[in-house]
C-alpha cells in the first residue's frame, strides 16, 4: 500500500512540474518572438530595393525618377495600387506613428523604409500642385536631396537615418497642422540627436515616426 501511495505521489509531482512548465512557455515564446521581430524589423528597415523589383531604389541608375521609363515608374505604379484607399493609407500612417505597438499587434504588416521614401516622394511630387508639400520652402528640397541619393544613402545607415530626421524636422513648420505637432516633431528630432547611446533600432523607429508625421500633416490619408 505504501509503495502504491509513493508511486501516485511521484506521478502527481511529475504532472505538476509539467503543467507549471506549460504555463511558463508562452512567456518564453513571447520573448523569443519579440527578439525575432526586432531582427526582422531591422532587416526590412535597411532593404534597398523596393517591391523586390531589380535595380530599384534612389541610388540605382535605372531608377529614373520622374520619367515614364525606369524602375521608379514601375514602383510608383505598384505603390499607387497598394495605397489606393483611405483605409490602406491610414493603416500605413498608423504603423509609422506607432512602430513598436503596431508591429506587436500586426506582425504581418511590415514594409521597408525604402518603400516609405517612395511614398513620401510621390506625396511630395503631387504636393507641388496644391501646396501640401509645404510650398517653396517645403519638402521639395528634401525630395531633391532624396533624388540625388547621397545624404540619405550613406554607407553609415544610422547617419543616413539621422540626416533624414534632421531634414524632415527642418521643413515641418511648412506643413504642421498646429503648434503641438510642430513641437512634437522638434522634440523627437532633438532627443534622438542628443541621445549619444541610442541604438540603431531607436534611430530607425524615430525616422519612421517622423515620416508618419509628415504624411499625416500633409493630409495624405485623406487625399492620397
Amino acid at each position: 500500500m505504501a509503495s502504491l501511495q509513493l508511486f501516485i505521489f511521484v506521478i502527481l509531482s511529475l504532472l505538476t512540474i509539467k503543467v507549471t512548465q506549460s504555463f511558463h512557455l508562452p512567456v518564453c515564446l513571447s520573448n523569443r518572438h519579440t527578439k525575432l521581430s526586432m531582427t526582422s524589423y531591422e532587416v526590412s528597415e535597411t532593404q534597398k530595393t523596393i517591391y523586390n523589383i531589380p535595380n530599384s531604389g534612389w541610388s540605382s541608375p535605372q531608377w529614373n525618377w520622374g520619367s515614364a521609363i525606369g524602375t521608379g515608374h514601375d514602383c510608383a505604379m505598384k505603390c499607387r495600387q497598394i495605397y489606393n484607399t483611405k483605409a490602406d493609407r491610414q493603416k500605413l500612417v498608423d504603423s509609422l506613428l506607432n512602430p513598436v505597438e503596431y508591429k506587436s499587434t500586426h506582425p504581418e504588416f511590415e514594409i521597408s523604409f525604402s518603400e516609405v521614401t517612395l511614398i513620401l516622394g510621390l506625396a511630395w511630387q503631387n504636393g507641388r500642385w496644391d501646396g501640401s508639400d509645404g510650398g517653396p520652402n517645403g519638402y521639395g528640397h528634401v525630395l531633391s536631396t532624396m533624388t540625388a541619393a547621397n545624404r540619405y544613402e550613406e554607407d553609415d545607415e544610422v547617419l543616413s537615418a539621422l540626416n533624414f530626421i534632421e531634414d524632415a524636422c527642418a521643413r515641418f513648420s511648412t506643413i504642421s497642422r498646429n503648434s503641438n505637432e510642430l513641437n512634437k516633431m522638434k522634440s523627437i528630432a532633438i532627443d534622438i540627436r542628443e541621445k549619444h547611446d541610442a541604438s540603431k533600432e531607436e534611430v530607425f523607429m524615430t525616422r519612421r515616426i517622423c515620416a508618419g508625421m509628415v504624411l499625416d500633416n500633409m493630409g495624405w490619408i485623406e487625399n492620397g
